[in-house]
């Protein structure tokens, strides 16, 4: 019988989903509770990955003050002066935790185009323009180049982003494994939801287990 659906350690890549200040800082405008009591986790596991020199892709969110590339349910409210996740603004970076360095900041105008911007060797930040990181990005291209075939995927607001990119990863074939306390906003029917479409639900600990390991996570 095939195995279709463990990770495969050696073909992984990390994607991590609008860690940016604006939605992870206390008295933020738009933030999201949990986030900064996840970023722990997900600190640990862009250790790991980078430990063993395999990819990460940092998807992060740029609006536009006119609205014009926001999602609708948001737009009216950036239209009427909400200011979140700006290009060029402190709110838009990342969170410090998970930078390589902390001094590197986002290239907007680069990541608008939809280039990737370079971090490190494997590392790189991407512009994403709706909630799932792979909707009208060069996001699926640029993993097979890599030779990835499993995602471990990380971040802000479970049922936004994370949630879209698990479902549009699995919709492409990729083996897809959820670090469930470096994510914030996760419920337990939205966690067993993901079972049931064949997506490995591991911790944070559990996942630099298994880097740290030959051969497939245990079944």
């Amino acid at each position: 019988m095939h195995d279709y659906l463990s990770p495969e350690r050696e073909r992984a890549a990390l994607i991590t989903i609008e860690v940016q200040r604006d939605f992870a800082l206390p008295g933020s405008p738009a933030r999201i509770g949990g986030t900064m009591a996840a970023v722990p986790a997900m600190q640990r596991l862009t250790a790991a990955f980078r430990d063993k020199g395999l990819p990460i892709v940092h998807a992060v969110r740029l609006y536009r003050c006119d609205g014009s590339n926001v999602e609708l349910c948001h737009r009216a409210a950036i239209e009427e002066g909400l200011r979140v996740v700006m290009p060029g603004s402190r709110g838009a970076e990342l969170v410090d935790a998970l930078k390589p360095d902390v001094a590197t900041r986002l290239d907007p105008k680069l990541l608008l185009a939809d280039h990737m911007q370079r971090l490190g060797e494997k590392e790189w930040i991407m512009y994403k323009p709706r909630w799932g990181a792979f909707y009208r990005t060069a996001l699926e291209g640029h993993l097979r180049d890599l030779g990835v075939t499993t995602l471990m995927v990380c971040g802000c607001n479970f049922a936004h982003g994370p949630r879209a990119t698990v479902y549009e990863a699995s919709s492409r074939d990729f083996r897809v494994v959820l670090a469930t306390d470096a994510v914030s906003g996760a419920s337990e029917s939205g966690l067993a939801e993901l079972g049931q479409i064949g997506v490995y639900l591991m911790t944070s600990e559990q996942c630099r287990t298994w880097l740290a390991r030959d051969g497939r996570v245990a079944a």
